[in-house]
């Protein structure tokens, strides 16, 4: 295809949403090109392989994305999966983009309404594509044919428009229970769009190794995350022993990050790498000055060091006296964020 000059208008990003969202896709049929662009006053451009329609606006031209070798399994007759389109362009550190996101998503609220769905796709995306490397949080208005999703780009927040099905298909399918087949989290709340919306099976960190990489890839981008989604988590960790399951860890995200520790008595916190409140003052407007003794302040958006916050979690876990990667325990009231219903499979460790 050539490459031809765009619309010099520009829609705000609402009317555009709302233009996306009526779209007639005809099935993502090669006829979806012309629809698109004609409905969107956008012209054709770029290759067969990497066609895109050219917008004009400032953030860059939308990109279709053909079904390929790895959608292919995930498609019933379509030829493209979806239609992406840069919103934005922010500074490539953590907080301007948590904070590029975030505008966006309010923006699209106040348009669209709360969105169905919430979450990360943590380092894999649909049809294995790999997020950005401070977070890839997403919001999702789940429709039938189509869906809308603000996703995390490379470069900024991206409008998606996709056929339902591929999508929710690639999902499902990757319930197989290896280790690492889902990372990320993902929130439904009781919208009627979400009726029918299937969940894939978690998997199981066999090792303590998978659950350092693991709890270090979340937490490491939780703050940016929390911030772009504009929601808090709270999240108890218990370990399993010979004496029960008692609360270990005690996470709190919303502007910062930090981690309570209840270690039991005979655990030398202070050399496994804890502080108390003198040590990390941040903490005082999360917990009590003595409820937890323990406790780390891990900053805001991009300053956690997740792998170091994992390696403590985990000494501290094995010198407390569990005993395998089953034994550590996500609090099932994690599970409630801000009305959204949260499964974490990006960890690998069981909820209860």
């Amino acid at each position: 295809m050539n490459e031809q000059r765009g619309s010099t208008e520009e829609p705000s990003l609402a009317e555009l949403a709302r233009r996306l969202r009526a779209v007639d896709t005809g099935g993502w049929t090669p006829d979806v090109v012309t629809a698109l662009s004609d409905a969107l006053g956008w012209v054709r451009g770029g290759t067969a392989d990497q066609p895109v329609l050219v917008t004009g606006r400032p953030a860059g031209d939308a990109r279709l994305r053909p079904v390929g070798t790895y959608e292919e399994r995930y498609t019933d007759g379509e030829s493209y999966v979806e239609l992406a389109v840069p919103v934005a362009v922010a500074a490539p550190d953590a907080p301007a983009q948590a904070a590029a996101f975030r505008a966006a998503r309010e923006e699209l609220t106040s348009a669209l309404g709360r969105p169905s769905v919430m979450g990360s796709h943590g380092d894999m995306g649909p049809f294995y594509d790999s997020g950005p490397l401070w977070g890839a949080p997403f919001v999702r208005w789940r429709g039938s044919p189509d869906t809308l999703e603000l996703r995390a780009g490379k470069a900024g927040p991206e409008l998606v428009l996709q056929p339902t099905d591929p999508a929710e298909n690639w999902f499902w399918r990757q319930g197989h229970g290896e280790e690492h087949a889902l990372s990320g989290f993902f929130g439904s709340d009781r919208d009627p769009a979400n009726a029918g919306l299937g969940f894939p099976g978690g998997w199981t960190a066999r090792s303590w190794e998978t659950v350092t990489r693991s709890l270090g890839d979340f937490l490491g981008a939780l703050p940016a995350e929390a911030a772009a989604l504009g929601v808090g988590f709270g999240m108890p960790f218990y370990g399993r022993t010979g004496e029960g399951a008692p609360l270990l860890f005690d996470v709190a995200c919303g502007d910062r990050l930090s981690i309570g520790c209840f270690a039991p008595d005979g655990v030398d916190a202070a050399s496994l790498g804890w502080g108390t409140v003198a040590e990390h003052p941040a903490t005082a407007s999360v917990w009590r000055d003595d409820d937890p003794v323990w406790r780390v302040d891990a900053g805001g958006p991009g300053e956690p060091k997740g792998r170091a916050l994992a390696e403590i979690l985990v000494a501290t876990a094995r010198a407390a006296g569990v005993s395998e990667p089953a034994g550590l325990i996500v609090g099932g009231e994690a599970e409630y964020v801000d009305g959204y219903h949260v499964t974490y499979y990006g960890l690998g460790l069981p909820t209860g």
